[in-house]
């Protein structure tokens, strides 16, 4: 089943450039769904507009059925759409329970807090740690915990690879495709191709602003 889905998604920049031109993406729940290509060819921006930073210029954004083009990023959040960033944002004076606390919603915020911590490898005594100071690794995965601690229903990553060393890209893999498994639809945006050969079920590779090809179902 189609959860979030992109239709002749375009956005033009102030200016007149344009990022993105007729994009169709679909992001479908149990599976995992990767966006690969350069620097450049509209991946982020893609993101913003599936997230509600951006608001397409063209097309539409419809989640389970409903266009959701006009909402904004709070109210998809609230609808049950998570997301990380391509650059850290966490806050530094927090401790890493906190952040995570940050991104829990609903009347059982404390067990979907728990359940966050053990998923991403954060339930030990880092979780008392302020965030300052911890390596990128440790930070990449708070800022995945905290997503999760909405309980969403759909998962939009930028990057989460970015900074991790072998082992921790095995363990953020490991997550990823236990979250598919259980129901969750998973958008990476990533680099890594190991990672992404690894969980994806679906890639779309973009060029220049458009979907150029397509492996996977």
């Amino acid at each position: 089943m189609a959860r979030l889905v992109a239709r002749r998604v375009g956005f033009t920049y102030p200016g007149g450039v344009a990022a993105l031109d007729r994009v169709d993406l679909e992001i479908r729940a149990g599976a995992v769904t990767a966006v690969v290509g350069p620097n450049g060819a509209g991946k982020s921006t893609l993101f913003d507009c599936l997230a509600g930073t951006l608001r397409p210029t063209a097309g539409r954004v419809v989640l389970d059925g409903v266009d959701i083009t006009k909402r904004a990023a709070h109210r998809r959040h609230r609808l049950g759409v998570a997301r990380t960033f391509q650059q850290l944002a966490v806050f530094p004076s927090l401790t890493v329970e906190e952040n995570v606390l940050v991104g829990a919603r609903g009347r059982d915020a404390e067990t979907a807090v728990e359940r966050a911590l053990r998923l991403a490898g954060l339930a030990g005594p880092v979780r008392r740690t302020a965030a300052a100071g911890l390596p990128t690794g440790t930070l990449r995965r708070v800022e995945l915990a905290r997503a999760l601690a909405a309980e969403p229903h759909t998962l939009l990553l930028d990057e989460p690879a970015a900074g991790l060393d072998a082992g921790e890209t095995d363990a953020l893999a490991r997550v990823l495709a236990a979250l598919a498994a259980d129901g969750l639809a998973v958008l990476v945006i990533e680099h890594d191709p190991d990672l992404v050969a690894g969980i994806a079920r679906t890639v779309h590779t973009m060029e220049n602003g458009r979907i150029v090809s397509r492996t996977g179902p």
